[in-house]
């Protein structure tokens, strides 16, 4: 009888671990189709059963950290560290999360977020000198500070070529926004291209063309993910075509034909809600002249979003015509 009481046990306490880890397993799939309040409600309620489930607690804090609930995320990924201080990943999420609370805050309390950012950082590189979104918050984190509490683009080309030492395309990635932050157009165009030879990613197309665009060369802009289009095959380039055209009204007929095709082959993996589309071809009909069209294209935006405000804003202007 007691052996029949001991198996029984051992039957339950694992019967209890392969429910945990399914709970567990569900909030990582939440938060991987971007349900987030769910996924935090899930581990809210089961970290009561399980306080010391640190992949719990890291769950928790990434779906606070993808609802910007900063303070919030702050205080799961402390705790993680209080747990495994050596920790390259907690390191970097709770660096990556004051980061974050930095730019959400008037700048004399940001000021005080400023060391225990780089020392997290730093920490996590230590720990993993092959860490990459390390290095690049690294490199944004020089470029991003005024020279007088810490910026350096110096610092930052430093931690470019030690991205590069890592990841060539990265590298040149991280050398690319440097040279623009510093603006030195040239060099960052340069390296913008080197990438895109490199590896030819959509990321490194779309930072060539958003330079481009913030350079306010459109047309180079729209080549750029022309030939994206034309190497890559992927439907989100015809949407930021088409956003290109709208912003600075031009080629206002390829961006129409292009919003179109986003708007016919959508997908959720396409990336931009399918509502975005709706407004920039509002503002293409807009740019045309075309009211009746605009108004059409908004209202179908707000349809499936009322609350957006830039398609409210829009709405505006477009009644105005």
């Amino acid at each position: 009888m007691m052996m029949f009481k001991i198996h029984f046990s051992l039957i339950f306490l694992v019967f209890s671990v392969l429910n945990a880890q399914t709970e567990v397993d569900e909030a990582a799939q939440l938060i991987d189709q971007k349900q987030y309040v769910q996924a935090q409600h899930k581990m809210t309620t089961f970290l009561e059963r399980h306080p010391n489930n640190l992949d719990a607690v890291e769950l928790l804090g990434d779906a606070y950290a993808y609802q910007r609930l900063w303070d919030n995320a702050i205080e799961n990924y402390e705790y993680l560290l209080e747990q495994q201080s050596e920790s390259a990943t907690y390191n970097y999420k709770y660096g990556g999360a004051l980061a974050m609370k930095a730019q959400s805050v008037n700048k004399l309390s940001a000021l005080g977020l400023i060391g225990d950012i780089k020392r997290a950082f730093l920490k996590t590189i230590e720990l993993d000198p092959k860490h990459i979104n390390a290095h690049w918050a690294l490199v944004d984190y020089y470029v991003t500070l005024p020279g007088i509490v810490g910026g350096s683009f110096l610092k930052a080309l430093d931690y470019a070529n030690r991205l590069e030492a890592i990841s060539t395309i990265d590298g040149y990635l991280a050398k690319g926004y440097v040279y623009e932050y510093d603006d030195q157009p040239e060099l960052a165009e340069k390296f913008y291209k080197l990438a895109i030879k490199e590896g030819g990613s959509l990321t490194c197309y779309s930072k060539l063309s958003n330079f481009y665009s913030a350079q306010n060369r459109p047309e180079e802009a729209i080549n750029t993910f022309e030939q994206a289009k034309h190497k890559l095959n992927r439907n989100a380039l015809h949407y930021q075509i088409g956003k290109v055209c709208a912003d600075y009204n031009i080629q206002l007929d390829k961006g129409e034909k292009c919003l179109n095709t986003y708007i016919e082959n959508f997908t959720a993996k396409d990336g931009v809600p399918i509502e975005w589309a709706y407004l920039r071809l509002a503002q293409i009909y807009k740019h045309k002249g075309s009211k009746t069209e605009a108004l059409k294209y908004i209202d179908k935006a707000l349809a499936r979003n009322e609350d957006f405000k830039q398609a409210i804003k829009e709405k505006k202007l477009i009644l105005e015509m």
